[in-house]
């Protein structure tokens, strides 16, 4: 995991929380697979990506705050954070609704060539908090 990779992920967060579809896409290699929080399975390619969050910012205003960053065994980046859901007029969702509250998941991104080809979402935690890097 290098300074950069961190700084390619911390600016696909930034981007995600301000909506910037096309700033996040930038960081995507052509043929990503991304993770389907909502549905489950992954989405496959810019395109679908693209349909994913749009559709998803229809229904719930997310935001994720990246809180600490660690490489995995395997080479992948594993980042710990808050995921905050709100209705459409900012307000959080209670537990009840769409099954959304606010938690802490670990997100997997691997990487090529400054590039994100594949996230994944883990919903439950190693027992050790991965360590901060700036």
């Amino acid at each position: 995991m290098s300074k950069n990779d961190i700084r390619v992920i911390k600016e696909l967060y930034d981007r995600f929380n301000r909506r910037d579809i096309d700033g996040i896409l930038v960081a995507l290699a052509d043929d990503v697979a991304w993770a389907n929080g909502m549905d489950g399975g992954h989405v496959h390619g810019h395109e679908a990506v693209r349909a994913y969050w749009t559709h998803q910012w229809t229904l719930v205003s997310p935001h994720v705050k990246p809180i600490a960053f660690r490489q995995t065994e395997d080479g992948a980046v594993a980042v710990e954070v808050i995921q905050s859901v709100f209705d459409l007029h900012g307000q959080p969702l209670s537990g009840q609704t769409h099954g959304l509250k606010d938690k802490t998941v670990t997100h997997i991104f691997r990487m090529d060539s400054d590039k994100i080809t594949h996230f994944d979402i883990q919903e439950d935690l190693e027992a050790s908090r991965p360590t901060m890097l700036e």
